[in-house]
């Protein structure tokens, strides 16, 4: 993250990057949940993400985000609350993994206060 050079790098300083999806989802209005995982790069998401977001209509559908980083936190109040017509749960953002961390349990807990059965 710190080689200006990188691929992180370039894309989060161009605010128009949008990389193309590979393969977009044919059915998605067959969900009524989304939750949308990625790793934190430059204390946002990739603008994959972006991409992502802007490619479907969430109106109406849950959007849940949860993220990995090795140290700065989620910010689900940029894009994820922009997602129009969507009800943003709270995300969970996972950082500095390590030997011995309770990750397991967190991401349990997490599930379970947004009222799923794991």
């Amino acid at each position: 993250w710190t080689d200006k050079t990188s691929r992180s790098t370039i894309k989060i300083k161009d605010p128009s990057s949008r990389p193309a999806i590979a393969e977009k989802c044919g059915n998605m209005g067959d969900y009524d949940t989304v939750f949308v995982g990625f790793p934190v790069w430059w204390y946002v998401e990739p603008t994959i993400i972006d991409t992502f977001l802007e490619s479907y209509d969430f109106t109406g559908k849950t959007v849940i985000p949860f993220a990995t980083s090795g140290g700065s936190g989620i910010n689900e109040e940029a894009k994820f609350r922009s997602t129009t017509g969507a009800e943003v749960k709270n995300g969970l953002c996972i950082s500095g993994f390590s030997a011995g961390s309770n990750t397991e349990t967190r991401v349990q807990n997490w599930i379970k206060e947004l009222g799923y059965n794991i």
